[in-house]
This record gives structure tokens, sequence and C-alpha cells, in this order.
């Protein structure tokens, strides 16, 4: 991994900034904060650079940029307090899936159960509800277990038993005994290490980054020019102290993260449990800056002017995508202590397993 900046991301990441910049953000302090889905203002700057074609490979008519680019996208999204519409596409494309579709039931992984697929003939009967990235979406990628195994499978809107609530924020999908069969099921989301999974969680921890990154920088700016007792309020240590340790936070969480897509991208073999562990890591950095951020700028955390309240909402909604925070670390921990079992065992320890966090 080349510890200097790729001169492609950077360029990359400058004109994200540009055109989010120009994307109109929710102010309001009630209601949803961004826009998500295909429907999201996001869509027109993903659309004009591209974005889909980032991580495709050539030899399929893509970039070939690799997960990195990816992640660069999410990042930004994230920074700019943005819905997320690459998320689905990304992982959509992954599977060779339906373009447009929304992803649902993802927050309840790895566990998977949010929505339960019972056997009956000729395939399962959905059931249960699950928060949606997009509530218009005319097709929805469901997350459920069937046979044990956790899979995305594709749900027309109109299909029986389905039902869409917008009101609330996330969105709500409930399914009351639809049908679906094998023709349905997207792809597998197998633990493998580079697997479509490990891909999606990459993602999601860059925009969890993101969202911590983005309250940061409010935080510090305001409390740059904020003047209280005769001084700024970043000249007090009261909030300079925790502002300097959410920085280092942002710091080892933005390694972990940016370490786990070039290990997928360039040593498959040595992936490990790394996006587990930046998800992990990326989830807990994201609540514990935003608020940090949140509690530097005072009793102004929650107006419209510094918008802190989005990147609050914005964290809460979007640690526990793709497995809470907790199970993942035990995740971790389980490979750890098999490891060290071989180790101790004498065993010839797996390449993937030799790699360090």
């Amino acid at each position: 991994m080349h510890p200097t900046p790729d001169p492609l991301v950077v360029q990359l990441r400058k004109a994200l900034r540009t055109g989010l910049a120009g994307v109109p953000a929710r102010m309001e302090l009630h209601g949803a904060p961004v826009t998500d889905g295909a429907r999201g203002p996001a869509r027109t700057v993903l659309d004009a650079l591209e974005a889909a074609d980032f991580e495709r490979p050539a030899s399929a008519g893509g970039l070939g940029l690799g997960l990195t680019a990816g992640v660069v996208v999410s990042e930004e999204l994230g920074r700019a307090a943005r819905g997320n519409p690459y998320r689905a596409d990304a992982v959509a494309a992954g599977l060779d899936g339906p373009a447009g579709a929304a992803l649902a039931g993802l927050e309840a992984l790895p566990t998977g159960g949010g929505v339960t697929a019972t056997p009956r003939a000729g395939g399962w009967e959905l059931t249960g509800a699950a928060t949606v990235d997009d509530a218009g979406a005319g097709t929805f990628l469901v997350a459920t277990r069937t046979g044990g195994e956790p899979v995305l499978v594709a749900v027309p809107r109109g299909a029986r038993g389905v039902g869409v609530e917008g009101g609330c924020w996330p969105p709500v999908v409930r399914f009351a005994a639809t049908p679906v069969g094998a023709a349905d099921v997207v792809g597998a989301l197998d633990e493998s290490p580079t697997g479509v999974l490990a891909r999606a969680r990459l993602r999601q921890a860059a925009y969890l980054l993101g969202i911590a990154d983005g309250a940061h920088q409010v935080a510090v700016e305001y409390a740059g020019f904020r003047r209280q007792f005769g001084t700024r309020l970043r000249d007090l240590p009261a909030v300079a102290f925790p502002l300097a340790r959410a920085m280092v936070a942002l710091r080892a969480t933005r390694a972990a993260v940016y370490r786990g897509a070039w290990l997928v991208d360039s040593e498959p073999d040595a992936v490990g449990t790394a996006p587990v562990m930046a998800l992990a890591m990326a989830a807990e950095t994201a609540r514990d800056v935003v608020r940090v951020s949140m509690q530097s700028c005072g009793v102004r955390a929650m107006t419209t002017e510094l918008g802190l309240h989005r990147y609050f909402r914005l964290a809460a909604a979007e640690s526990a995508r793709y497995g809470d925070p907790a199970a993942l670390w035990r995740m971790v921990g389980a490979d750890r202590v098999r490891t060290a079992r071989r180790a101790t065992a004498g065993e010839e320890l797996p390449v993937a397993a030799t790699a360090g966090p």
C-alpha cells in the first residue's frame, strides 16, 4: 500500500467535492435529512462522473478503478451529508442484479433476521420488515436467509404482500407472505474476503467515515470563529482536546478503511477480517466524532446554519447497516482466537488468517 496519495484519487475526490457542493442540502430540523435512492439529487453528480463504471472491470466496459474508487465516492457522499445512491448500484452490479433497485434489510446482517424466508413449493415466502434506501424504487433487493445462508432476493414493488411506509425515516418495506422463487435470488452474501458483502462493508465504512469527517470539519470551523470568554472556542482546552482526539480517531479509521480496500484490490489472499474490522471501527468513530462535534458547538449544534443535525441522524441510522458493530467485533475476535489456536497447535496458517488488523 503506497503511503502517498494516488493522483487519480485526488482528482476524483476534487471532482466529487465540487459537484456535491452544488447539491442543495436539506436543512430542516425535522424529517428525513437526505434524499436517498435513484431520485436523490446526488444521483446527478454521480451520473455526470459516470461513477457506475468506476468499479466495473475494463473487460465489462468499465474503468476498472477497483474498490478504492468506490470507497472514495462513498466517503465524499458522507462528508457532504448527502444520500448514498451509489451503494445499491455497486452491490447490484457486483451480483449482475437489476439497476435502480433499492437495498432493504442489510441493517440486520450478519444475522439476517429482519426478513425471514419460509420454504414453500417452488421457492419461499418472505415475512417481516426492513428499512429500505429508496421507498419509491420499483424493485427491492432484500437481504434474507435461505438454507441458512444470507442472500439478496429481488422483489418487485407490486408483488403480493409488499407494503412500503415512506412517512418515516429511514422508510420501511414490509412483507406479508410475499412469494419469491429461486430465479429471484440475485446472489449470495457470503463471508468470502473479496465477496460482495466484504466490498459493501468497506463502502459503508467509508460512508460512515465521511459522515464523521464532515461533522468534525463543521465543528472545527465553527469553533475557530466563535468567541466565548474573550477567546475562540477552539483555544479552550475543553473544546480543543476532544476535537484533537477526534482527529486521531478519524485518521486511524481512514487508514483501516483504505487499507481494507487496497487489500481487496491488490492482495485478496491477505484480506482476512479487514472489511469487518473497518466497518465496526467506522461505525464507532462516526457516533463518537459526531457526538463530540455537537458538544463542541454547544447549543448551536442543532441549528440549520451548522447542519450538524443531519450528520447526527445519518450516523444514528447508518451505524448498524451491514452488521451491528458489537457482532462485527465478535467476528474479528473469533478469527483471532482461531488463528492463535492454530498457531499453538503448530498448524500451517492460511495467508488471510495471518493478516494483521
